[in-house]
């Protein structure tokens, strides 16, 4: 599908974004442009990726539109990655949240439409889920922007769709860089809660879960990957085991942080109708629209209506085994 096309990446310096490009890349699209606000990584980016002559590399920011604008024209995707993610940090500065992950999204969803982008894909998060914290309550109002954005588009042909992130293994501000630095400094790791769960998943499989939504997509449905669930205190454990087997590590407890929840999960009581297949779910909201509007029909092949109505406790998907292989 990306064949020949011009992809952006807002944020395609960040560690999806850096793994989104090399997949987008092997789909020999016509240009990759990153948009983003670094610009040491963006040079990094380029070493690392041996300037390939069809990227292309955007200085600016999603809060300031006319930048967007000059950087969408001609675009037929847009992976929208960009976003503040940290929790404390958005639990801290909630007014740059509210700038960056739903005033900057509108601004993608109003410049995507103004320049005639086919398809936009949005990357949310599990914290979006019942959010108790800015961030994760910020990225549901991405969410939400981003699938309304489907009926507000009057006559336009842009399709806006998201995909549901959990915790992304080694992604940059993750937990287990964090945990490498403080063995080779101390040989103390330090974890938030006893309790904890947290989904997990390989920044490969993140990426290709967006590239598979903007396959699959017709505009308006959330994409969750299937992930495995694990007790982060399991997760220190397995990680020593893995990377420090002869090295005497101990774990210490130091609460949990602003704006965290115990147990992330997967769906909510705001989601719609759910289909999955082997790999994911897919979320189709029920959208009021006004009397005489009618709702398409929808095909998607390989997947069926999820059987059961929980919303998907972490508990239930806790599988030590499959974040092993992960980390």
């Amino acid at each position: 599908m990306l064949k020949g096309k011009i992809v952006l990446i807002t944020g395609g310096t960040g560690s999806i974004g850096r793994e989104l490009i090399r997949q987008v890349l092997a789909e020999k699209p016509a240009q990759v442009r990153v948009f983003s606000r670094d610009e040491s990584k963006q040079h990094q980016l380029l070493e690392d990726l041996k300037h390939p002559k069809n990227l292309r590399l955007f200085i600016g920011d999603i809060r300031d539109k006319e930048r967007l604008a000059f950087a969408f024209q001609n675009v037929d995707v847009v992976f929208h990655a960009a976003a503040l993610k940290h929790v404390p940090s958005c639990e801290y500065n909630p007014f740059e949240a509210v700038a960056t992950n739903i005033i900057g999204s509108q601004n993608i969803i109003d410049v995507a439409l103004k320049k005639g982008v086919d398809k936009v894909v949005a990357i949310s998060t599990d914290k979006v889920v019942d959010p108790v914290g800015v961030m994760g309550t910020s990225k549901l109002m991405m969410e939400k922007l981003m699938i309304n954005a489907n009926y507000y588009k009057g006559d336009a042909t842009t399709k806006f769709s998201c995909v549901r992130f959990g915790n992304v293994a080694w992604a940059r501000g993750s937990v287990l860089p964090l945990w490498k630095t403080q063995v080779e400094q101390g040989g103390t790791i330090t974890i938030t809660n006893n309790e904890m769960t947290r989904f997990m998943m390989s920044i490969e499989d993140a990426s290709r879960l967006v590239i598979e939504a903007s396959e699959l997509m017709q505009g308006g449905e959330t994409f969750i990957l299937k992930m495995p669930s694990i007790a982060l205190v399991d997760l220190a454990k397995e990680f020593v085991r893995k990377y420090y087997p002869k090295k005497k590590v101990s774990i210490k407890m130091i609460g949990s942080r602003a704006g965290e929840k115990v147990h992330e999960a997967l769906i909510g009581p705001g989601d719609g109708e759910m289909l999955e297949n082997g790999r994911m779910y897919i979320s189709i909201p029920h959208i009021w629209v006004h009397t005489g509007v009618e709702e398409r029909k929808r095909a998607y092949p390989g997947f069926k209506k999820r059987a059961g109505t929980d919303e998907c406790p972490s508990l239930n998907f806790i599988d030590v085994k499959a974040v092993r292989e992960i980390i």
